[in-house]
């Protein structure tokens, strides 16, 4: 550093989405030089159908001068996108291979932008000549099959989304909590706690501090709406909130007070008291009570239980928190809302638990780990607002989202705005699997979620 600048040479070779027309057309003829001159896999094109769907991007391995030196292109499988997406036509210039490991480079690019956007599952047809190439990069050997007549390899790239968003929020907790018996028997990682003795259902959510600080209103609404959901879980009605509130002064409290204050009207719920402190960071943390003298269980379900999903689909993704936050409850009436509340009372379901931090599939994962057993989700069934992605939908905090087991046949009870559907079932084993259209199966989560095991069996179960 202090001889000044030393040299750098500059890359053999940069990667980037296809944007311009003519990136496209010099694509395409290398695609045609390599796989109907070269190799004699096409007669005449190579050309599609995939090559004139709007959705399917290309991206290209272009020299310092700007020549395009190769390509891949990937694609959503289905209409819609449910996030399976197919990588295909890899092809590398004939006096590029000389530059070693351009065509690493283009599957390293296309796995990370498949991630980008939103793929939950990604495979290629690839050459058997290929396949040690793409081991090297990660991926898993499938299947043989044939393509064009020659023989291929069906190989899948291993994407972790719901298994690092679930080892980030939830795996702490069994290490964290043990000893500490919570819930009492019959119920272990449950949204509330029901307290022994009566017929109260407990709850407490402390909001991220980081949120409080930047949308303050936003989590004095949100402060109320995770523990009523909460409550919900457990098929209470609530009948009180109590809060704690850090603040740097008055000015600020009172703007989470004011989130506070049109959530609990909102619910038709009172704030019973609580506590403020000023001249410290933003922090909020709401404790609910509720009642009811048949609590839900998170741990009730049982192998060959179905699982349904009951989500509002109102709403848009909240301002400031795309892909992580859905605001349906905003849009609500009182009426609406009380009405979304009481679904899991009316039904009594075995299990249930209220989609929250750790995303739909992660808190499937987690009513699985506590029935002491595994879950299959069907994606292409889940109930999804049209303004979402399936990726973002399956790991985002939603407005209200409700997962219960039940014997298969047996319906919901009606939820005034929220729509349900049958989106899987519960199996013997651990984790969760995500099942596609095509039948075949991708791991979502491997294991349990949270380390706190299944339930022990209880005077409710």
């Amino acid at each position: 550093m202090l001889s000044g600048p030393g040299h750098v040479t500059a890359p053999a070779w940069t990667i980037a989405v296809a944007e311009h027309d003519a990136d496209l057309a010099a694509y395409r003829t290398v695609r045609r030089d390599v796989f109907v001159t070269e190799q004699g896999l096409f007669a005449g094109s190579d050309h599609d159908d995939v090559d004139d769907d709007p959705r399917a991007v290309v991206l290209v391995a272009r020299a310092p001068d700007g020549a395009v030196l190769g390509g891949v292109r990937l694609a959503p499988a289905t209409t819609p996108d449910l996030g399976w997406w197919i990588g295909a036509r890899l092809v590398v210039r004939p006096d590029a291979r000389r530059l070693i490991g351009v065509g690493a480079a283009l599957v390293r690019a296309a796995c990370a932008h498949a991630e980008r956007v939103g793929a939950l599952r990604f495979e290629a047809c690839v050459q058997a000549a290929n396949e040690p190439l793409f081991r090297r990069l990660g991926w898993t050997r499938l299947d043989d099959t044939q393509f064009a007549g020659r023989p291929h390899v069906r190989m899948r790239w291993p994407i972790g989304r719901f298994a690092t968003q679930a080892r980030s929020t939830k795996s702490a907790l069994g290490p964290l909590l043990a000893g500490l018996h919570l819930g009492g028997p019959g119920f272990v990682g449950d949204d509330g706690a029901p307290v022994p003795g009566c017929d109260l259902v407990a709850a407490c959510d402390a909001i991220v501090p980081s949120l409080v600080e930047r949308d303050p209103e936003w989590a004095g609404w949100c402060g109320v709406l995770v523990n009523v959901n909460d409550l919900s879980a457990m098929g209470a009605a609530p009948v009180g909130l109590l809060d704690a509130i850090g603040a740097r002064d008055a000015s600020f409290a009172a703007r989470v007070v004011s989130g506070l204050r049109n959530a609990a009207q909102a619910w038709g719920v009172p704030v019973l008291g609580g506590h403020t402190q000023f001249g410290v960071p933003a922090a909020l943390c709401v404790t609910a009570l509720g009642r009811t003298d048949r609590p839900v269980p998170a741990g009730g379900g049982r192998p060959g239980h179905a699982v349904t999903v009951t989500a509002d689909l109102g709403g848009s993704w909240r301002r400031g928190h795309t892909g992580r936050q859905w605001d349906s409850t905003t849009v609500r009436s009182t009426a609406e809302l009380q009405a979304l509340g009481g679904m899991v009372a009316a039904t009594a379901p075995p299990a249930a638990k209220d989609v929250s931090m750790a995303g739909l599939v992660g808190t499937l994962g987690m009513l699985a780990e506590a029935s002491g057993c595994a879950a299959v989700l069907d994606v292409a069934a889940v109930p999804t607002p049209a303004g979402a992605g399936t990726a973002d939908w399956l790991s985002c905090f939603p407005g209200f989202a409700m997962i219960t087991a039940d014997e298969p046949g047996r319906d919901v009870a009606p939820c005034g705005p929220a729509a349900s559907a049958v989106c899987g079932g519960l199996v013997p084993g651990a984790g969760v699997s995500l099942r596609w259209p095509d039948g075949e199966t991708t791991e979502g989560i491997a294991a349990g979620v949270t380390g706190l095991g299944p339930a022990k069996p209880g005077v409710n179960q």
